[in-house]
């Protein structure tokens, strides 16, 4: 599980901010015990904040990280992909990115700071026992690594200037590097996220969503093992094959669907008259008593995005995994967005501890958020972007049972858009 995400000089992002899923206030269903940590850790993170102010860049900053994990061996040939502050000493400085999180009850440290020319320091520290041990640590091109692990002396071989250290070791066979890199690697990103922040890795839009939810319902790539294979102990959910899940799943936001059907079409091209087989995707309706099977197509926005983010919350749920959704509410209705995170928060859908951070405009989810939950963003007077925890906000101001929503809506922790409209009465000629 993650446990905290740091990022300073990257877009709007100056100054370093910092996302902690630590629990405030433990003694509830969405605070999972940590044991080895001694804290608790939260399976729902939400930003508020107004246009403008940072929020997708918070997010994405986590995003990015998680790419350059995956690409920096392959693509980073001739320049790193960094989008450091635009104004002052920014470009000129270089990029810092702090990860902790929790692989198998063991706390990580992953620390890199880089510009766009080379990585200047990055290290990989594990917690065991609770001591603070090196994996490996990296100052330009010198490699540290920890004793015995000599399977990773080969990444010495393929490091450069531009390639990050964890990118290559993960290549090799040694568990203390391969697991946590595997877990930064199944972070999934959805929602409106700017494309050239997630287009290599995730796809540049809603098609690449429901392309993975597919493959939780066809029939020819379900030869998998269901969410909770141990579906005989109390409470868990009954054994289901993974079509069964999804289609549970999908019920859940009662749609009027009762089945999917993914069958087989022949296409012909009015060019070349060729005919050629394609797989066809329909969400059969009840009507009375009868049923129909509409083409995807032909289904509304809500109910195509609802959709799509099956695959990667059922994904999310059987790994464990992290799953960030910029803009919840431009994808969701209000209704949906609360089921969904009310799927995160019940340790009998979530038992492996998935998380959601995601930002929102929608005030309405405020009160099905605790107040550790939820993180604000403001810009600053030269640009850049605040972050802050509500919980923190104001000392004891903020309660654990005040309503979240109206203390917000009425400027209690401010992050609400300034609006004047002079200027646009002046452009208008409505005002000298």
């Amino acid at each position: 599980m993650l446990i905290r995400f740091e990022a300073s000089n990257y877009r709007s992002i100056a100054e370093g901010v910092e996302l902690s899923m630590v629990a405030v206030d433990r003694d509830r269903e969405a605070a999972r015990e940590a044991p080895h940590l001694g804290e608790s850790l939260l399976t729902l993170a939400a930003v508020y904040g107004p246009n403008a102010s940072g929020k997708s860049n918070v997010v994405s900053a986590l995003a990015w990280l998680r790419d350059a994990v995956e690409d920096s061996l392959r693509f980073w040939e001739d320049e790193i992909p960094l989008e450091p502050f635009a104004f002052g000493s920014g470009p000129s400085h270089p990029s810092e990115f702090v990860i902790e999180a929790t692989v198998d009850g063991v706390r990580f440290e992953y620390v890199l700071e880089l510009d766009t020319r080379q990585v200047r320091y990055e290290g990989l520290f594990h917690y065991p026992e609770k001591k603070r041990r090196r994996i490996f640590e990296r100052e330009g091109s010198e490699l540290k690594l920890q004793r015995g692990l000599g399977a990773l002396s080969g990444t010495r071989e393929l490091l450069t200037e531009r390639t990050l250290a964890l990118s290559v070791a993960r290549r090799f066979d040694e568990p203390l590097v391969s697991l946590f890199a595997k877990d930064i690697l199944r972070i999934q990103v959805l929602g409106q996220m700017p494309r050239r922040v997630r287009a290599r890795a995730f796809g540049s839009g809603s098609g690449t969503w429901r392309a993975r939810t597919h493959r939780w319902f066809d029939s020819l790539e379900n030869a998998q093992p269901p969410l909770f294979p141990l579906g005989d102990k109390e409470g868990e959910w009954p054994t289901l094959s993974r079509r069964d899940q999804a289609l549970a799943l999908l019920r859940l936001a009662d749609l009027g669907i009762e089945d999917v059907v993914i069958d087989e079409q022949q296409v012909v091209y009015s060019g070349s008259g060729e005919t050629r087989t394609q797989r066809r995707l329909r969400l059969v309706h009840r009507s009375g008593d009868n049923a129909a099977p509409l083409d995807f197509s032909a289904e509304s926005e809500g109910t195509r995005t609802w959709f799509g983010l099956i695959g990667p919350v059922l994904t999310a749920l059987q790994q464990g995994s992290v799953v960030i959704f910029d803009e919840l509410d431009a994808s969701l209705h209000p209704t949906l967005s609360a089921e969904l995170l009310q799927v995160f928060r019940s340790p009998v859908t979530n038992p492996y501890g998935a998380q959601l951070i995601f930002t929102s405009h929608d005030t309405s989810l405020l009160n099905h958020l605790n107040r550790d939950e939820v993180w604000l963003t403001e810009k600053r007077a030269d640009g850049s972007t605040r972050l802050g925890g509500l919980a923190e906000f104001a000392g004891e101001r903020v309660r654990k049972s005040q309503n979240l929503e109206n203390a917000y809506l009425h400027g209690r922790f401010g992050a609400l858009p300034q609006v004047d409209q002079t200027d646009f009465l002046r452009a208008l000629g409505l005002i000298g």
